[in-house]
């Protein structure tokens, strides 16, 4: 697991430290004023994507992610595609193997569900129902989420 150093200020220090941009980002603001639907891709554990996720993302994790899994969503490679996290990290990993394994349109929601919740977008629990609530990751990642009710792992 990635440790939070303490001198990490801003989201773009986060990213630059633990990112290759390996794949290009897309803003929350592009994402939710673009006229086409990509398919979403939520590159979290099942239990934060249970607690909140974008509006029809599709679970794929990120521990137990398989190309395979992908593949029965997306067909086409070069669909429109919109990897995300809590911040941006674990999805670039799975936004690299999705371009490794030949999709052509793929991108990384730049500050993942947190900056999207940040700007007050909503976000969806396993009910399909708009909810306050965000999965934060960890104490220590939870920092970077500045709006909602942060839910942590069951203990």
């Amino acid at each position: 697991m990635v440790q939070i150093g303490a001198s990490q200020e801003n989201i773009q220090e986060l990213l630059e430290k633990y990112n290759t941009n390996s794949v290009p980002y897309i803003s929350v603001s592009e994402l939710d004023d673009s006229d086409s639907t990509p398919f979403l891709l939520d590159a979290r554990s099942l239990e934060e994507y249970q607690i909140s996720h974008l509006k029809n993302a599709i679970h794929i994790g990120y521990d137990d992610f398989a190309i395979e899994m992908v593949k029965v969503y997306v067909n086409n490679k070069d669909s429109n595609i919109v990897v995300y996290c809590s911040l941006g990290i674990r999805s670039e990993d799975i936004a690299s193997q999705l371009v490794e394994a030949g999709y052509t349109n793929v991108k990384n929601l730049y500050g993942g569900i947190f900056e999207w919740k940040n700007q007050n977008k909503a976000v969806y629990n396993f009910k399909d129902q708009v909810t306050d609530s965000v999965h934060a990751f960890s104490r220590s990642w939870s920092k970077w989420l500045n709006s909602g009710v942060k839910v942590f792992a069951k203990e």
